[in-house]
């Protein structure tokens, strides 16, 4: 069977809980971690959420497989883990690929909202050009 984008975004959203940014804030205090799954240069340009991990979509399974040599060791199947992205398309399949390895994870959606919503930033990289 083949499968598309609208398909397997809908597969996600059926999942994957979608969150706000105040429940985020108190998970994050209660130990949750997050994850930025944008592409580096989106991460450059804009910054991240506040101390979130920056971990590609496209390297996700490697670092949250605890079998694979790229396995990240902040990633724990005990903590809750929120993703997000530019707009939540990306979140929202990353967080269901992590949910099918035994996580927990949540959709937070897009950085912009969180930005304009006031959520603490780590500014980007300043290349002084």
């Amino acid at each position: 069977m083949t499968a598309s984008v609208k398909q397997l975004l809908e597969a996600a959203h059926a999942v994957v809980p979608r969150i706000g940014a105040e429940q985020a804030e108190d998970m994050v205090k209660q130990g949750a971690v997050v994850i930025d799954v944008r592409d580096a240069p989106e991460v450059e340009t804009t910054g991240k959420i506040d101390g979130a991990l920056h971990i590609s979509r496209g390297m996700l399974e490697f670092r949250a497989d605890p079998e694979s040599p790229f396995h990240d060791k902040r990633l724990s199947k005990d903590k809750p883990i929120i993703v997000y992205c530019a707009s939540g398309g990306r979140a929202a399949l990353a967080a269901k690929v992590l949910r099918d390895f035994g996580y927990t994870a949540y959709n937070l959606g897009g950085f912009k909202e969180w930005a304009d919503n006031g959520g603490a930033v780590d500014k980007p990289i300043d290349r002084g050009m």
